[in-house]
């Protein structure tokens, strides 16, 4: 009878084989546990406020969405869900917003108040509210991709609305969708571990 040397399995390659077996078992435990370990600090992070921007509107990095114990005032940085409208989907059809949590599965917004209720915006090459221009508000025609972007129609902020603009002369705000309602706020934008651009 002829014994086949390649399938005979001796002693000391068994036992190497079942070491390689547990020292591969490990690793994708390692792995499976650092993977659990990143979730359940992101979904944590994520409960406590914490956010990422990585838009070019406001500083790239870590966030915190502060509660708000008091009404909205003009100057506030603030976190905000957009209202699922016909503007804000071509806006994530443009990839001017991400996905996220917000109705409509988009993600909230970094903007400063620029107006509250009873305050009239007039929008032309760029914005005043109440007579006063507002910095760095210069409207453009186009976007970064060519592509038209429409003005928004001024006038005066509605009651439970606000007008939200950014310096960044690229951002996507209330220049081109108008008011949005205030009750969208989420809190107050307040940088963490921020890189300024």
């Amino acid at each position: 009878m002829s014994v086949d040397a390649d399938r005979v399995s001796y002693p000391s390659e068994r036992r190497s084989g079942r070491r390689d077996l547990r020292r591969r078992r490990r690793v994708v435990h390692l792995l499976c546990a650092g993977t659990l370990l990143a979730v359940t600090i992101g979904v944590a992070g994520y409960a406590g406020g914490l956010r990422i921007n990585l838009t070019r509107s406001y500083p790239l990095g870590l966030w915190h969405i502060a509660p708000l114990t008091r009404d909205v005032v003009v100057g506030d940085l603030v976190f905000v869900c957009p209202p699922h409208t016909p503007a804000f989907e071509v806006a994530l059809q443009r990839g001017y917003l991400r996905h996220g949590l917000c109705p409509g599965w988009l993600s909230p917004l970094i903007k400063t108040v620029a107006a509250v209720a009873g305050q009239r915006v007039d929008i032309g090459a760029s914005i005043t509210v109440d007579g006063i221009p507002l910095a760095h508000s210069r409207l453009r025609p186009v976007d970064g991709a060519g592509r038209a972007l429409a003005p928004a129609t001024g006038g005066v902020v509605p009651a439970g609305q606000l007008f939200l603009t950014s310096e960044f002369a690229g951002s996507y705000d209330s220049r081109y969708f108008g008011p949005v309602p205030a009750g969208g706020i989420l809190g107050l934008a307040r940088p963490i571990a921020v890189i300024d651009r």
